[in-house]
């Protein structure tokens, strides 16, 4: 009988470390451009710390993902984590002292960005070893409750520390990102892919998990329709939203409550998630998710009232959550476990990449043509986004993975080390070291992950806006 995650020690390290992580970051971002604001003056330089985090990011996370399918999973958390927490303790050292200079700064959020870029698809993976698949979705669920949680606490807590003293953040971000090294190295599971990734600066190993998305039909169509069109069309009805019920910036307060409520919303679907099996209806829930968005931006072309627009983005942001729970929950369990890191950093980079340009489409839209034809104009996208999610036969068809080849070789892969042991069944279990109790679970897991992947009511989707 398998444990539950009530009782289940390392997810529950797991669980409280990125807790006291993301608490940790949250107030940190906050603090940071506050900080340059403070010193120098100058928004330009306050919004470059954005800038670069995000472009750093983007830059190191499909590398990060051939990382974390080159080591073992469990030590590169530790040893990104360590890094973490010596940038930060240099920053708070400093910041104490009165001396914080610009290049410290973009120094420490370009190493945050790109530690987090490996860590994140190495905490994916060791999820895998952690977690027996019928466990999955519940287990993503708490992860994003934690998460929706703290991103509406952390910013009002740094908030209210940078007040009292400008250090207060960095110090309490430095003391977040303490006790999540300790709880990771807690952590006993191991995960190690059985076959280890090439180069990480190989074309072959950057494009492996883009090209194992691509070579799935329905992975190909949600991950570009529904990951890219509707992240980059729901960006824009954000922020035109924004805009419109904030008077133009005359008041905060309208578009403030916008705002708020899709935070909201992201948290209450990720608390009522594990109640409704996302895993099994995500198809389900990402054609309804659609076209509420469609129906959303259709009622805020007309609407005036800033609370039933907040209602109706929550709604959206609240079915997308769920969806987008299913989806992780899916592509944890259909994943190759030598592609888990992979896979992970190009699904995310194919959700992220689009982002950062739907505001600006959406101010683009706003001073163009006015707010009812910008939110008409996003609805239109968003309908064509909705439409082919609905009638695509490849979504319908669910994600099952292509079968292998008869004459495909058994040996090692091109590139790879001859003396490496060769997987020839894609969906081979992590390696564990936990015993034979560990090994008889990963099995299990295995013959669960098969049977999942043949159900044709899985799904990857990315939450708009969010994800």
């Amino acid at each position: 009988m398998a444990t539950s995650l009530r009782s289940n020690r390392d997810f529950r390290l797991l669980w409280m470390s990125g807790l006291f992580a993301v608490l940790g970051s949250q107030m940190g971002a906050l603090a940071l451009p506050l900080l340059i604001l403070k010193e120098t003056g100058s928004a330009v330089q306050a919004g470059a710390v954005g800038t670069v985090s995000v472009c750093a990011v983007l830059i190191t996370m499909l590398p990060g993902g051939v990382m974390a399918d080159r080591v073992e999973r469990r030590r590169l958390m530790r040893l990104c984590d360590v890094g973490s927490l010596a940038a930060v303790t240099a920053l708070t050292i400093a910041v104490w002292n009165g001396d914080a200079p610009m290049a410290l700064v973009l120094l420490v959020a370009t190493a945050g960005a790109v530690l987090n870029s490996v860590y994140a698809p190495a905490a994916f993976g060791l999820m895998r070893a952690v977690v027996p698949a019928d466990q999955m979705g519940t287990a993503t669920a708490r992860l994003q409750a934690r998460t929706s949680t703290v991103r509406l606490v952390g910013p009002l807590v740094g908030g209210a520390l940078f007040g009292v003293h400008q250090a207060l953040p960095f110090t309490a971000q430095f003391l977040g990102l303490l006790l999540s090294t300790i709880c990771v190295a807690l952590v006993r599971t191991r995960s190690e892919a059985r076959t280890k990734a090439g180069s990480v600066f190989s074309r072959r190993e950057l494009t492996a998990g883009l090209t194992f998305l691509w070579n799935l039909p329905y992975l190909r169509t949600v991950l570009l329709v529904f990951g890219l069109g509707m992240n980059f069309a729901f960006g824009a009805l954000t922020f035109t939203a924004l805009a419109v019920f904030s008077d133009n910036g005359r008041s905060g307060l309208g578009g403030g409550f916008v705002i708020a409520c899709v935070s909201a919303g992201a948290l209450v679907g990720a608390l009522i998630a594990p109640r409704l099996a996302p895993d099994r209806h995500v198809r389900t829930l990402i054609v309804i998710t659609c076209w509420s968005c469609v129906s959303t931006a259709a009622a805020l072309a007309w609407l005036s009232s800033a609370l039933v627009a907040g209602l109706l983005c929550a709604l959206c942001m609240c079915l997308s959550t769920i969806a987008s729970i299913g989806f992780l929950s899916t592509l944890l369990i259909i994943t190759p476990e030598d592609r888990l890191g992979r896979v992970q950093s190009a699904a995310s980079f194919l959700s992220s990449v689009v982002q950062p340009f739907g505001p600006l489409a959406g101010g683009v839209l706003l001073t163009a043509l006015g707010s009812r034809a910008a939110f008409g104009v996003t609805g239109c996208v968003l309908a064509v986004s909705a439409a082919v999610v609905t009638l695509a036969p490849s979504v319908r068809a669910g994600a099952v993975p292509a079968p292998a080849r008869a004459d495909a070789p058994v040996g090692p892969a091109p590139g790879a080390d001859p003396h490496e042991e060769s997987v020839p069944d894609p969906a081979a279990g992590a390696r564990t070291r936990r015993g034979t109790a560990a090994e008889e679970a990963v099995t299990r897991r295995g013959t669960a992950a098969e049977q999942a992947a043949a159900r044709p009511a899985h799904d990857t989707a990315g939450r708009p806006g969010a994800l």
